[in-house]
């Protein structure tokens, strides 16, 4: 990377689209007026007047629920933006910050899938850095990577599907010598003895992190994502983002299930104490041929062959995730940590294989 390119400071106004600028974002009824929880007569959103709990529009911007989970986080709630999973979220960076046909992405592969299908999506280049045959980034690569039209570098830490962390030197590199956005996918990051970025945030303008309910908190079913940013980035999102993003029912369940902190903790613990387990026993598997350390709740193993014994596994009523087809990624499964029984019966089942 050229003493130029490192000089450049970051600028904000610079690298949000132009037609984001200019637009006028929708103003929705609950926009207009936000409930006091008072009682009122709502006339104002053409909604069915008869009560059954879910008859009126969702608060869309999530008041109540972006409380809680600012307390619980250490951010402040005006640095936080919901969507309808991280795939939102992470969609909603795409098109904030790249032009189509013009701009570009860089991203290190083998990692989350949804980065390059949603450059796809958005016609956004997505200039690929594999990482090394140990599953390190080269840093190096990507600055060279970058050029005046790269808006968003995207990391995934711990990664996917390769489990390990990206060391926060690296990380820090990339954010002092890059001009966009350096977004850290810390979909796992519960499972992980590293810290979230989230301490960074009032330290790199730059800095984008996105999490999950999915994982450690057990609701992949009610798809809530968040992204934790600067204020100013935020109120970018915001400027886009549908209306209701974040329906109702998912706002109460994942209220509920952040206050119950104990529980979850527990979770996690027993999910991290089982891959340790899993790991063990994977070693004394003759099929088995190498695993790769795991910050996440599963393992990626290196196996003889991975179509055949993911087939047999298959049979055997086990499905597991045949990551093969991705660099470097060459005759691996992931398998995701479950609960003992099931932990066993996968180890049971890869025995009967040999």
């Amino acid at each position: 990377m050229s003493v130029e390119k490192k000089s450049m400071s970051f600028n904000l106004n610079q690298l949000v689209r132009e037609n984001v600028k200019s637009m006028t974002p929708y103003s929705s009824a609950r926009d207009d007026y936000v409930s006091d929880g008072s009682e009122k007569i709502f006339l104002d959103a053409n909604e069915n007047p008869n009560e059954n709990g879910v008859n009126r529009y969702p608060d869309p911007q999530q008041r109540s629920l972006k409380a809680t989970l600012a307390t619980i986080k250490g951010v402040q709630q005006d640095c936080i933006l919901l969507g309808n999973g991280s795939d939102e979220v992470l969609d909603l960076l795409f098109r904030a910050f790249c032009e189509p046909s013009k701009d570009n992405v860089i991203t290190v592969p083998p990692t989350y899938g949804m980065y390059s299908v949603l450059a796809s999506l958005n016609n956004i280049e997505n200039r690929k850095v594999l990482l090394t045959p140990s599953f390190a980034l080269n840093v190096k690569a990507v600055l060279d990577a970058i050029d005046a039209n790269t808006k968003i570098i995207l990391l995934c830490s711990p990664n996917n599907p390769t489990g390990n962390c990206i060391p926060k030197d690296q990380i820090k590199e990339l954010l002092d010598h890059f001009h966009g956005l350096v977004v850290i996918d810390e979909a796992y990051i519960d499972f992980s003895t590293e810290e979230s970025w989230l301490g960074e945030l009032s330290n790199y303008k730059n800095l984008v992190i996105t999490q999950t309910l999915s994982k450690a908190y057990g609701m992949a079913a009610i798809r809530l994502g968040s992204c934790f940013a600067s204020k100013e980035i935020i109120q970018i999102l915001n400027k886009i983002k549908p209306p209701y993003n974040v329906n109702e029912l998912t706002q109460i369940k994942a209220k509920e299930r952040l206050q119950r902190k104990n529980e979850v903790a527990q979770e996690v613990a027993t999910i991290i104490e089982e891959r340790k387990k899993l790991e063990i026993a994977l070693k004394t598997i003759p099929l088995v041929q190498h695993i790769y350390p795991s910050e996440a709740n599963f393992l990626l193993i290196v196996v003889d062959d991975a179509n055949s014994r993911y087939k047999q596994l298959l049979d055997k009523g086990i499905i597991v995730r045949n990551r093969s087809e991705q660099p470097l990624c060459q005759n691996t499964l992931r398998f995701t940590v479950g609960t003992p029984a099931e932990n066993s019966s996968l180890i049971k089942a890869l025995k009967e294989l040999i």
